[in-house]
């Protein structure tokens, strides 16, 4: 492996500008510059194979070589293609190349017997996956960039000139880097749901939590608009009005991610796992009082608390199938987190993984992510697919990494827009409790989709 530093005179998420026509171009980007979780971002391009998985069709794409599996289970064969690649290496950067991609919340009809009964009308993969070997690295801290290449079917050399030939490109062109035309889209926005449907749904949720089915089940919406604005612009709008620690950009030809979530789902670096479920949300105030009378709302909500307790529980029991026993701990409960527009309470449930856990046993052990589901689990899945007329896809899925080491770090897709058949489409929802107040959830989803509907509307 080859790690050079750069001397970048345009901000990181600028090279962005001068790859972004290459093939599946993506942009990792911790948007929030904090100790804890902003501390790397990194954009790389033209990868050197791509995985893609829809139901029970798998496609693997290796340099001009195009083959499907005839294995029908999407993380089997994703962990043997992972595995081909797989090395042992040391760096200074969490990740230095390897695997970029997303993992749809559908996949998890294929962990657990969760039955088809919302309508798939997207047509977005189970699993999609690209190989990229030679990456633009950005340390926030330090403010420091780097070009990383591991040479894994061209010497590492080439693959470094290459990327500091853009370098020198984007240096070149720093005063006269285009400014993408904005477009006011004036389209309306409409949701799968009246509000009177969601409110009804949240009622009828609450009464299988009185039946004892459930504890918390997360109800959602999906809103959709026609969209002709260019997709990396409407990232860079997003970005400006919420940024976010675990947010993204990936063009996938046919479609596009724009996302910028605060939640992590699962990060393994060297057999220590960690996941930090969000469950409680309050709006920013319009100034410094109100933004503490908030917070202290939120802290103080027994509602807010008692949800995000539930979700731990799911948490530390997903963990616990795949960790050492006794090492799962719940190392913080009710942190309150500061965002864009909004405040969170979030907890972190750390492990150390057995000797023998692979990225395919992590997967079905955890996913989906319990904040986006409810408890008891796979009770909770199949309400929500009795009742959300839609199917999810990426939305409340993972984003994230995959190194060649095998560690990894990957989000809840949540605030988060696909731009798909000249549409945009988000969702947004809540965890729903006994003691939810129906028109308050409601007020919630339409709270976080604010950033989002601010961006497409331009």
């Amino acid at each position: 492996m080859i790690i050079k530093e750069i001397d970048l005179k345009i901000e990181f998420n600028k090279i962005f500008n001068f790859i972004k026509d290459y093939p599946y171009p993506f942009f990792l980007d911790s948007g929030e510059n904090n100790d804890r979780l902003g501390k790397f971002s990194f954009i790389g391009f033209e990868p050197l194979a791509v995985f893609k998985a829809k139901n029970e069709k798998i496609e693997i794409m290796e340099g001009n070589s195009l083959h499907e599996s005839k294995d029908s289970n999407s993380l089997h064969v994703f962990q043997d293609f992972f595995d081909k690649y797989r090395t042992n290496y040391e760096s200074p950067f969490p990740f230095s190349g390897g695997f970029v991609g997303f993992l749809s919340y559908d996949l998890c009809r294929q962990i657990e017997k969760v039955p088809y009964q919302a309508k798939d009308d997207k047509n977005i993969p189970d699993i999609y996956f690209a190989l990229y070997d030679g990456i633009f690295v950005y340390d926030h801290q330090k403010r420091e960039s780097y070009i990383v290449a591991h040479g894994i079917t061209q010497p590492a050399e080439d693959i470094i000139k290459k990327l500091n030939k853009i370098v020198k490109q984007a240096n070149k062109k720093n005063a006269t880097v285009s400014i993408i035309k904005e477009i006011k889209n004036k389209n309306k926005i409409t949701s799968n749901f009246s509000k009177e449907e969601y409110i009804k749904n949240i009622t009828k949720i609450k009464r299988y939590i009185k039946n004892g089915d459930i504890y918390q089940a997360n109800l959602t919406q999906r809103f959709e608009t026609k969209y002709k604005g260019e997709p990396w612009a409407l990232y860079e709008r997003l970005r400006n009005i919420n940024s976010a620690p675990f947010s993204s950009f990936i063009d996938y030809g046919d479609f596009q991610i724009v996302s910028s979530s605060p939640e992590r789902f699962i990060q393994v670096n060297n057999k220590q796992i960690q996941t930090r479920p969000i469950k409680g949300t309050i709006a920013r105030g319009i100034n410094k009082e109100e933004d503490i009378s908030n917070q202290k709302l939120l802290l103080n909500s027994e509602k807010d608390k008692s949800e995000l307790i539930m979700i731990v529980d799911v948490a530390r029991n997903d963990l616990g199938r795949i960790s050492k026993i006794g090492t799962v701990k719940v190392e913080t409960l009710f942190a309150l987190e500061e965002y864009s527009t909004v405040y969170h309470l979030v907890a972190t449930v750390t492990g150390e993984l057995k000797e023998d856990v692979k990225f395919a046993d992590i997967i079905k052990a955890t996913f989906p992510g319990g904040s986006i589901t409810g408890a008891p689990k796979i009770r909770a899945m199949e309400i929500i697919d009795e009742i959300e007329p839609t199917q999810r896809n990426i939305y409340t899925g993972s984003i994230g990494y995959l190194d060649l080491n095998g560690n990894m770090d990957l989000n809840i897709v949540i605030r988060t827009i696909v731009l798909k058949d000249g549409k945009a489409f988000f969702q947004v929802g809540g965890g729903i409790v006994w003691d939810s107040d129906e028109e308050s959830e409601y007020k919630e989803t339409i709270l976080k989709g604010k950033a989002l509907r601010k961006a497409i509307k331009g």
